[in-house]
């Protein structure tokens, strides 16, 4: 498969951007769970161990909980923000 994308038929153009969308979101949710851990570790676990006490695990549960909540909404508003610029366009 040639790179040149004038000589791609419409079925061969369509496969490279589903598999450039698929690899972007597994790389925004690889990103995602790397930054929630980060900032759950360093909310919630104050001396580091061998393991967790039960409130570590429920201020990382609850700390995950509030992140994804967020990460939702604001991937919510924006998708409403891209329609509404493609609709004026």
């Amino acid at each position: 498969m040639s790179l040149d994308t004038p000589k791609l038929d419409t079925n061969q153009r369509q496969q490279i951007m589903n598999s450039v969308q698929q690899q972007m979101a597994i790389q925004n949710a690889q990103e995602i769970l790397q930054k929630l851990s980060d900032k759950c570790f360093k909310a919630c676990i104050q001396k580091p161990g061998s393991t967790l006490s039960s409130s570590d695990q429920k201020c990382i549960s609850q700390c995950s909980d509030r992140y994804m909540d967020a990460w939702n909404i604001v991937s919510r508003a924006y998708g409403e923000r891209i329609k509404r610029e493609q609709l004026r366009h």
